[in-house]
């Protein structure tokens, strides 16, 4: 096994583990990828100010999101297909993030379903990110389902009425059931352990969904049904009536824009996510690291303002918070993690990022989150 150091290592292993139709799904963004590129490299722009002769005993990573403690200000992302990463995916990285004490965010379109994870990870609760489908009895089922479990938040994404062209995908035949290609056949069979993991698992379809929907009970079905059901129309009444039903902490995915983050504050949200869906959704769009400032300046004092998106370390949080996100979110990171080594791998990643976090956090002479702000980064290296 190779010495893991980065989040980067943990990358190179699950390519070489995961057959390829699921690694590029998730390590993959919309047309020339040229905003999923930006998410990352963006971060790299920003410099930090090196402070010393400060006492730097006595640290904490401890935050909170949405009025919730967390071990670090960072929650794993809501990513669908988990379960096709590894088998039980979205489990094992429940399990995790519940053990290291930060948010698990289960999507809409996982593998396991909500049951699932709620009953293997002691009922512990877990967030549940919401897409809004035209079958609107589905998602009033979907949402007491959500309550049954115990989720502790709602993540309502917003940014995918309609569904970004990722030409990975299409050339893979990713689909649902995926195209079984002579050569994704090929590529599966030289992916041993994690083929023998999928045959020991009767988690490999949506979970959420299946069994759920009334004329839905497969894969084939399935697509039909996926096909018609995301909801162009879906506008900020819908989010009014979702709140409504639902009760609880609501938190809102998807927020580039200023003016869109005036109405997410009019909404009566709990908080919202800059993010563009990790690039997946508008090639050219701004990153969501380059967004953050303008949103944080107009709404901050307003409302809660976490982001996601290119976050690839502990250096990645600690300048996000810097500009003003009180939480941050790791998709691909959790993904590479899980599809290297598991739970395992999971854990690492959030080892790895939580040891970066607290050492640069000190070598900027903090000692707590809560007195991170712009004073930490080099003037003129960060968007204002």
């Amino acid at each position: 096994m190779p010495v893991i150091t980065t989040i980067e290592d943990l990358r190179i292993l699950a390519q070489k583990r995961v057959p390829r139709m699921f690694y590029d799904y998730a390590d993959s963004g919309s047309w020339t990828e040229s905003t999923y590129r930006a998410n990352e490299s963006d971060f790299q722009a920003i410099k930090l100010r090196q402070r010393v002769a400060v006492n730097i005993e006595n640290r904490s990573t401890a935050s909170t999101m949405v009025g919730q403690k967390v071990a670090m200000p960072v929650a794993i992302a809501p990513t669908g297909l988990t379960g096709m990463q590894h088998a039980d995916g979205e489990i094992l990285a429940a399990r995790a993030a519940k053990a290291f004490g930060i948010p698990f965010t289960l999507s809409t379109m996982s593998i396991c379903s909500i049951e699932e994870v709620a009953k293997h990870t002691d009922n512990h609760p877990f967030w549940f990110q919401l897409y809004v489908m035209k079958d609107r009895a589905f998602i009033e089922a979907l949402i007491d389902r959500t309550k049954a479990a115990k989720c502790s938040a709602l993540v309502l994404t917003l940014d995918l009425q309609i569904l970004g062209q990722r030409h990975k995908d299409l050339k893979n035949g990713l689909s649902a059931p995926p195209k079984l290609t002579l050569a994704n056949m090929i590529n599966i069979a030289s992916k041993p352990r994690w083929a023998l993991g999928m045959l020991g698992t009767p988690r490999r379809q949506f979970g959420n969904i299946v069994g759920h929907v009334k004329g839905v009970a497969n894969m084939g079905s399935l697509s039909e049904w996926t096909a018609k059901q995301f909801d162009p129309g879906l506008n900020w009444a819908d989010v009014e009536w979702i709140k409504k039903r639902w009760g609880g902490k609501l938190i809102l995915k998807g927020i580039q824009d200023v003016e869109d983050a005036r109405l997410a504050v009019n909404s009566g949200a709990d908080a919202l996510i800059v993010s563009n869906h990790g690039g997946r959704q508008l090639d050219g769009a701004q990153s969501s690291i380059y967004a953050l400032p303008a949103i944080v300046d107009a709404v901050g004092k307003q409302i809660e303002v976490h982001m996601d998106g290119g976050i690839r370390s502990g250096q990645d949080v600690l300048k996000a918070r810097a500009l003003g996100a009180q939480g941050t979110y790791i998709g691909r990171a959790m993904l590479y993690g899980l599809g290297a080594m598991g739970e395992a791998g999971v854990t690492k990643a959030l080892q790895l990022i939580h040891n970066e976090l607290d050492l640069t956090m000190a070598f900027c002479g903090r000692t707590q989150m809560d007195t991170v702000d712009k004073s930490i980064l080099l003037p003129g290296t960060f968007p204002v």
